[in-house]
Parts: structure tokens; C-alpha cells; sequence
């Protein structure tokens, strides 16, 4: 199942990842040239995975959970909106697709990471400066390993132990060419 000849982050046994290791992977060092990659700060919605497992998750197929550390300078709360300060939405969402990809990619998927939509998204609270940490999680609905390479996932992302957004079928592939994507 690796994507080479190499063997996959999930073969080697590694089921939590740190900042370096995330900041490696945007830089395309994790799962090889061409491969899955998650965004370079400053869209680099995480700072560690916690938890990365193909066995577990409410489906049996795979759960991630991520976190990321809120402090009042992060880039976002400068611009979205002067005097009235908060993360945007998009950007929580944009996390859950990017652990999507990084599941197929520690999988041993080929191919880079492109999201292909969301069944139905809802927003019931705000991350604000004042919140320390954001939780995503992830529950793998679906992995479909074929020509196509696709998750479909679901996920949630809490503020301080807040569940605050919740998204359904959630849908990443990997493609091993995106000119024509």
C-alpha cells in the first residue's frame, strides 16, 4: 500500500506527529516526493496530531485528532475583524480536509491531497483569542483505495472542550496528476 518504495508513516508504527514533523510534511519531506502534503504555516491549520489510527473511529475505519494551540497574535484575529476578533470558519473547515488528506497519505496513499467537498457543514459556536486550544476530530466514514484514492469522513472541531462545528462527509482525494484537476 505505500505510495514507493518506502514505507508508509502507518507501516512504521507512528500514530501522533509533532509541529517539526507537520512543518516537515508541508514541505513534502513526510510521505515523499509528490505525495500527500499538508499547507505551510500560515495555512497550516494544526500544531500536533495526538492520535492517528486506521482501525478505530466510530465506523471502524480510521479517527484522527489534532490540535491546535490559540494564543491573541495567530494572523487571522488581526484581519477577520478589526475590533471584533475571531477565527473564520473556513479555516476550521480547511483543517478538517487537510487531516483527510494527511490520513490517506500516512496510509501509503500516491498522490497530493485535493478536497472534493462536504455533505453539510454546521456552525454553532466561535473560536475567539481568548480560547487556548482548538480539537479536531475525525472519523474516517469511508477509505476508498482503488484508482480513485478518496476519504469520506466526518469531523468535529471544539473549542476548550466545545464541540463548536461539525461537518458530514467530508471528501479528499489524492490524485498522482492534478494538471488537469
Amino acid at each position: 500500500m505505500p505510495s514507493q518504495d518506502i514505507p508508509s508513516q502507518k507501516e512504521l508504527g507512528k500514530h501522533a506527529f509533532t509541529k517539526e514533523e507537520l512543518l516537515a510534511c508541508s514541505q513534502g519531506e513526510l510521505f515523499g516526493p509528490g505525495n500527500s502534503q499538508l499547507p505551510a504555516p500560515n495555512m497550516l491549520m494544526m500544531d500536533r496530531i495526538t492520535h492517528i489510527c486506521d482501525e478505530s473511529g466510530e465506523h471502524g475505519k480510521g479517527e484522527i485528532i489534532a490540535e491546535l494551540d490559540i494564543n491573541p497574535d495567530l494572523w487571522f484575529f488581526g484581519c477577520h475583524f478589526p475590533g471584533d476578533p475571531v477565527m473564520p470558519g473556513c479555516l476550521g473547515l480547511d483543517a478538517m480536509w487537510q487531516l483527510v488528506g494527511f490520513f490517506l497519505g500516512w496510509k501509503g496513499g500516491p498522490g497530493k491531497g485535493r478536497a472534493l467537498g462536504v455533505g453539510e457543514v454546521k456552525f454553532t459556536g466561535q473560536i475567539l483569542p481568548t480560547a487556548k486550544k482548538v480539537t479536531y476530530k475525525i472519523t474516517l466514514k469511508r477509505v476508498i483505495w482503488r484508482k480513485l484514492i478518496m476519504g469520506i469522513a466526518d469531523g468535529t472541531v471544539e473549542v476548550d472542550g466545545r464541540v463548536i462545528y461539525e461537518a458530514k462527509d467530508l471528501k479528499v482525494g489524492l490524485f498522482t496528476d492534478t494538471s488537469k484537476f
